[in-house]
């Protein structure tokens, strides 16, 4: 009896630590601020520690190939910048880094951390330059991210890309930038930068706090949304408005999507976020609603916050872009 009992609570130590093992590879939600102010606070005082996103060293088994045209905007040509898995015997899927900016500011290099992150993983990764608000209003930015797809799936070979597996990702206007990419099939979107022969669709979306809805009455107060749609406000031009939310172009064979929204965003509110999932669970596309309490825009800057996206991320690409 005495050594049946011993046995017995050494399993349940084994499975305990076991147990325990694996629950420690989920990052959990870290828990979130009651306000902006709170977060900033935090990070001031050093509790909350932030990625170094600035500065992010190449890995020995990534090949950065930068400055590589991808098409036009306008007069202008296009680049993107390409990371490739190196020792590869068969074509990988890839996956589109879309940067934020509020559609007025940032460059593609903002998301070298993500493309070298899942470069290492054994996707091939790009990051995009597209047109902002200072040289060109909507549809011009979906227009080149649109083109940077089809580029990628007609150099599918040359860069050993599986072209039936491209997803697009981004944060904030980037977000909102890969689910109008995912989402519509207007011939007005797709603009004539190249490649026009070919596909811009995406098989997966991943939306960082990215807005759906540009018609709701907070977006429609927002400057840098009527800046975006040339000027115009919604009484003048509420097509424009329309054609240039995501939410609006979602049908029954959209792709799978995930989101990522902090519950204390004042610069793309979690409503948008909610709708978005309220209006893929009612058209049955398959989605993962990650909602942070207590954290604000760009939260995935904080560390123990893009663990949790890292590692959700991954979950999802398992699943939808599959490494075999």
């Amino acid at each position: 009896m005495a050594k049946s009992t011993l046995f017995g609570l050494v399993i349940f130590f084994f499975c305990a630590v076991t147990s325990t093992v694996e629950a420690a590879e989920v990052p959990p939600i870290p828990q979130g601020y009651a306000d902006e102010q709170a977060v900033m606070a935090a990070i001031l005082l050093g509790r909350i520690k932030l990625i170094d996103a600035k500065n992010v060293a190449l890995p020995d088994n990534v090949e950065e190939i930068l400055d590589v045209e991808y098409g036009t905007g306008g007069e202008h040509k296009l680049q993107l910048d390409l990371y490739l898995p190196k020792g590869r015997s068969k074509a990988s899927p890839a996956i589109i880094f879309i940067h934020g900016g509020a559609w007025k500011s940032g460059k593609r290099s903002d998301m070298k951390f993500y493309c070298v992150k899942f470069a290492e993983k054994g996707y091939v990764t790009a990051t995009v330059t597209y047109r902002l608000i200072g040289e060109a209003c909507f549809p011009a930015a979906v227009h080149d991210v649109k083109c940077a797809v089809r580029w990628l799936r007609a150099n599918a070979a040359k860069y050993q890309v599986d072209p039936e597996h491209i997803v697009v990702s981004g944060n904030s206007a980037g977000g909102h930038l890969s689910m109008m990419i995912g989402y519509s099939d207007d011939p007005s979107l797709e603009g004539t930068g190249g490649n026009n022969n070919v596909s811009s669709r995406a098989c997966a979306v991943v939306n960082f706090y990215g807005p759906t809805d540009l018609t709701t009455d907070f977006a429609k107060k927002q400057e840098l949304v009527e800046a975006f749609i040339g000027g115009k406000t919604f009484d003048e031009s509420p097509d424009a408005y329309r054609l240039a939310s995501p939410l609006f172009h979602l049908t029954r064979d959209d792709p799978p999507t995930l989101i990522f929204h902090g519950t204390i965003d004042s610069t793309v509110p979690i409503a948008q976020a909610d709708i978005l999932a309220e209006k893929l669970k009612e058209l049955k596309i398959d989605y993962i609603y990650e909602r942070y309490d207590g954290w604000p825009h760009a939260m995935d800057l904080a560390e123990a916050v893009n663990q949790r996206c890292v590692y959700q991320m991954e979950q999802f690409f398992q699943k939808h872009i599959p490494i075999n």
